[in-house]
């Protein structure tokens, strides 16, 4: 099923952002180099800074949860230690 064109409209937003005129000139010239458009430039960028957010999140997460582990583990080794000496 085609979608119409109300519904093509609806699933696209247009937006006017302002650049200082170097980041615009670089972005013109991107523009030629890529044989591209403004706005597939522009989608292209921001998609790509927004996953390099959530993957930057995602990896300080991880190393917060394998300090938490690396400690608890750390405290379980030293506790099974003490345990040992208890035995003999």
């Amino acid at each position: 099923m085609a979608a119409t064109g109300a519904a093509k409209a609806a699933a696209v937003r247009k937006i006017a952002i302002d650049f200082p005129a170097s980041l615009f000139e670089e972005t013109e010239a991107a523009v030629i180099e890529l044989a591209t458009n403004r706005s597939a430039l522009v989608r292209e960028a921001v998609s790509y800074y927004l996953h390099d957010i959530r993957r930057k999140k995602l990896e300080e997460e991880l190393t917060e949860g394998y300090i938490a582990n690396a400690a608890q583990a750390q405290n379980a080794a030293e506790d099974m230690m003490g345990a040992e000496g208890d035995l003999a």
